[in-house]
């Protein structure tokens, strides 16, 4: 792996090696640190958060799920169905109904990695990437910037894509996710990010956590959850959370998210560690996912046991198969035009 301008880094004490991927190319932790103890750890294989560590009461509490190793992030997409600790995923977030598309008059075929769809950007996606490391900062709000080259028909998709994730820790306690992406030809892009958080702590149990999401309605699916291009109203439905409830055991759904850049579209807290994190996006969706991938068979860090309701993701991203519904937001990003996303997530004591 190359790290650009590692001249430009003033210390070296920011990032460790993780390890070799299986073409010999070196994997980096980076590590975040504001001036309240706030610690993010970072890693350029698939531009993953692998720890978020949050000062209670004196000690660190690490709130979301990974692995220790990079063996133990490789070897997870051999499962059954991939957890995607904390992973950056694109080129298409979310499925794609049949694996296919068209786009201006050519129709593309997908891997059909999940029930017959594309998933999650298909075989080889984004998650399972060496990033470049292209930028870092160091002193207030630290950041580290991670790009990638998609190459034209990486995975079927047309056009060279170019991303660049910049991740910065503000002095307020926000771990900030920063997208752009520009390509050499038309193509459909949807970037998200696939942390499994947990506010008692990664060795914990999110049922005993609330959930608040700014949604009137969620996308309607069917079986293989496609989206039918209907919505769900949520007046009177058990996934209302426009007052705080009980993280649900099993969800696996996409929230409609109105715009705005003032209100968090979602919240969770936890009254154990009286701390909330509160989810800001400028993207049209939330897509709330618990209760699968782990199995109980995984071992995530210190050796503990992941299980199916281990961790709560909150993936901002554009709806899932918007290139096949001509009524959803738009998915197409247009040779020479820039694609940008903002997510922050921030935390907060609530006591």
């Amino acid at each position: 792996m190359e790290i650009k301008h590692k001249s430009h880094f003033q210390d070296t004490s920011f990032f460790k090696s993780f390890g070799l991927m299986p073409d010999g190319s070196e994997i980096f932790v980076f590590e975040l640190q504001n001036k309240n103890g706030m610690k993010a750890e970072i890693l350029n294989y698939g531009a993953a958060v692998k720890s978020i560590q949050i000062p209670v009461d004196g000690k660190l509490v690490d709130v979301v799920l990974g692995f220790d190793s990079l063996q133990s992030y490789l070897e997870s997409y051999n499962l059954p169905s991939a957890p995607y600790f904390g992973t950056t995923v694109g080129r298409y977030a979310g499925r794609i109904h049949n694996g296919v598309f068209s786009l201006n008059g050519k129709t593309y075929e997908l891997a059909k990695n999940n029930n017959g769809n594309s998933l999650h950007g298909g075989n080889l996606g984004f998650c399972k990437k060496a990033w470049i490391v292209s930028n870092q900062t160091s002193g207030e709000n630290p950041s580290v910037t991670f790009t990638l080259v998609s190459e034209d028909g990486d995975e079927n998709y047309p056009g060279e894509l170019t991303v660049d994730l910049t991740y910065t820790l503000t002095e307020e306690n926000e771990l900030k996710l920063e997208y752009k992406a520009v390509s050499t030809e038309d193509t459909v892009i949807n970037l998200t990010h696939h942390s499994y958080f947990n506010l008692d702590g990664h060795d914990g149990n999110v049922l005993n956590q609330k959930v608040f999401v700014e949604s009137e309605k969620i996308l309607e699916t069917d079986s293989d959850n496609i989206p039918t291009g209907n919505f769900t109203d949520l007046n009177n439905h058990k996934f209302d959370f426009r007052s705080p409830q009980q993280c649900p055991e099993s969800i696996d759904n996409s929230f409609v998210v109105e715009k705005t850049n003032h209100a968090a579209a979602a919240v969770l807290y936890s009254s154990k560690n009286n701390l909330k994190m509160d989810v800001y996006t400028d993207q049209p969706s939330v897509h709330i996912y618990v209760g699968g991938n782990c199995f109980d068979i995984l071992k995530g860090k210190n050796n503990t046991t992941y299980h199916k309701t281990s961790g709560i993701c909150f993936e901002t991203q554009n709806f899932p198969d918007a290139p096949n519904q001509k009524h959803f937001p738009n998915s197409v990003l247009k040779k020479g035009e820039e694609y940008t996303q903002k997510t922050i997530y921030k935390f907060e004591n609530i006591s």
